[in-house]
């Protein structure tokens, strides 16, 4: 348990501030924030996964230091209505449906899958019949992605719910599956992702080519670390994972829970 502890040590972004501040001195900073499990902690029930006062306050003053984005599986309303901030960014649905706010770009605004509304439409309709059969599931539209959270499912019907998920898909071979924390992501099949917000967030700030930017992505999600390899693949920047336990990972740096992220 102690060579743990001093494991997590030698890789927490806490021990290592100074190198991190170091690196980023003098450089031009952007800010990138993961929600859940990154800003709030992960609930059983999403609806109720609110960021504390405390956290908001971070959020504001780091916001009025950088150019700060948040970048989530939720959509862009569900998740303002949580942090409440029109000073940043926002990328909702992994990345498919991107706000700036208005003094960037006059409010930039980018739906790479907006031809798949009416199918997550249906497929979110359809998914959320069956899984009525299913005690404590709950199926969540986020606009560009159904999500299909099993956290308060009995261990015992995973496998009936994963079913479910499947046999709707096998219908609609233009969506796909991705797994998180004990949630279920249908999203189109497009070569689109966390990371490719970064660079789209990257280059409606100006800073495409720009060699002196410092992006620092934060996150606990499996779909973060698509946002983590960019940045790794551009030799900028850093990530930081939010994980109680150390995991493989393209992040450079780790932070134990939200409270540490504050």
């Amino acid at each position: 348990m102690c060579e743990l502890k001093q494991k997590r040590q030698k890789t927490s972004a806490l021990y290592f501030l100074d190198e991190i501040t170091n690196a980023s001195s003098g450089k031009h900073v952007v800010m990138f924030l993961d929600y859940d499990g990154t800003l709030s902690p992960i609930v059983d029930n999403p609806d109720l996964a609110y960021m504390s006062d405390a956290m908001r306050e971070t959020v504001r003053k780091l916001a009025s230091c950088f150019p700060t984005a948040i970048v989530t599986g939720r959509c862009i309303d569900k998740v303002y209505d949580f942090v409440k901030l029109a000073e940043l960014s926002y990328a909702g649905s992994h990345g498919m449906d991107i706000k700036c706010p208005s003094k960037h770009k006059k409010g930039v605004v980018f739906q790479p899958a907006n031809d798949f509304l009416p199918m997550i439409d249906k497929v979110y309709m359809i998914l959320s019949k069956k899984a009525k059969s299913t005690p404590g599931a709950k199926v969540e539209n986020n606009k560009f992605c159904v999500s299909v959270h099993f956290r308060r499912v009995n261990e015992n019907n995973w496998m009936e719910l994963a079913s479910h998920v499947k046999s709707v898909l096998d219908k609609y071979p233009k969506l796909r599956v991705t797994t998180g924390k004990k949630v279920l992501e249908i999203r189109p099949d497009i070569q689109w992702d966390k990371g490719k917000a970064l660079e789209f967030l990257l280059g409606s700030l100006g800073y495409t080519n720009c060699e002196d930017v410092f992006p620092i992505y934060i996150g606990d999600d499996r779909s973060d670390e698509d946002a983590f390899k960019v940045l790794r693949k551009r030799g900028q920047g850093l990530g930081i994972l939010v994980s109680e336990i150390q995991r493989d990972t393209a992040a450079s740096y780790y932070l134990h829970d939200p409270s540490e992220v504050s």
